[in-house]
């Protein structure tokens, strides 16, 4: 999602990642983020408030796994952002000087949120995935949890709180656990299409897949509402949206993707993030940035 951080914080130049908080049925989760270089910040803007490492993931499940990412706000003041939908699953182990240890896992979300905070003095390791993991890893549907999270027992996949101490032993653990899930080869048109999805940023159209793919738009549909609880033309939206926040950020404000036209383009990026592109990009400097948020029931 793309978000604005209301007090000024920056992770590095170029790369930032921002964390959602909210607050429901009396309790505070936290929610994951996504790392995207879109804006150069000046070095006499820099903070070591916060401390951000992402990892790829190796080659054998890269088709299952985006990144890996640790995100530490060693400050003692709470960051606030607005966060928007980025096309990801997130897995989180979280744990703040005001709550405990707790695992959390983030469906898809298709909305943007008003307002969040990245909590002081919080920790959180996470495993972002793409969407052939619910089918492959999780083994189970997401979509009832479209725009929310639920969360997962304490000892899931084996993780404890001892895992937050070390980021590349938490990642070493969450890769092997992804590869002893691994039970039954990809189907290959599901491979094939989830390949040119992620290649083109979203940027074809349902019937484009459907031809390359050799899967009725009408199968590939249910199996996205099935499995995810969206319809593929929402999740390449999505993508598209994404991929469009680095040409906002760059000025770029016409579009450079796979849009009917600039009035689309323009209501596209509305319905997202609730600004039109040039609002987006004179607001920069408020530290606009990509992360996943959601509510969690």
């Amino acid at each position: 999602m793309t978000l604005r951080t209301k007090q000024k914080s920056v992770l590095g130049r170029n790369k930032f990642k921002i964390i959602f908080k909210e607050k429901l049925s009396g309790f505070s989760f936290l929610f994951s983020v996504i790392s995207l270089d879109l804006i150069s910040f000046s070095e006499s803007n820099m903070t070591n408030d916060i401390y951000y490492k992402n990892i790829k993931p190796d080659e054998s499940i890269s088709d299952f796994v985006e990144s890996f990412w640790v995100l530490h706000n060693h400050s003692e003041n709470d960051k606030e952002t607005i966060g928007l939908p980025d096309g990801r699953i997130d897995l989180f182990l979280i744990q703040s000087d005001d709550e405990p240890f707790r695992i959390v896992l983030l469906g898809l979300g298709t909305q943007h949120h008003q307002e969040g905070l990245i909590p002081a003095k919080s920790l959180r390791f996470a495993v972002s995935f793409k969407l052939l993991a619910v089918e492959y890893i999780f083994h189970e549907t997401i979509s009832d949890i479209v725009d929310k999270g639920k969360m997962l027992p304490d000892d899931f996949w084996n993780f404890k709180p001892e895992d937050l101490n070390n980021f590349e032993d938490f990642c070493k653990k969450a890769s092997e656990k992804i590869k002893s899930l691994l039970i039954k080869q990809i189907d290959p048109r599901k491979k094939k299409l989830f390949d040119l999805i992620y290649d083109t940023h979203g940027s074809v159209t349902v019937k484009e897949l459907s031809e390359k793919v050799g899967w009725s738009s009408r199968q590939i549909n249910r199996y996205f509402n099935q499995q995810f609880g969206i319809s593929l033309k929402s999740f390449c939206s999505i993508l598209r949206f994404r991929a469009s926040l680095e040409h906002i950020a760059k000025g770029k404000l016409f579009p450079e993707l796979n849009f009917a036209d600039q009035t689309h383009f323009i209501k596209e990026i509305k319905k997202f993030s609730g600004a039109v592109p040039k609002e987006l990009f004179k607001n920069k400097n408020d530290r606009f940035i990509l992360l996943s948020s959601f509510r969690t029931e």
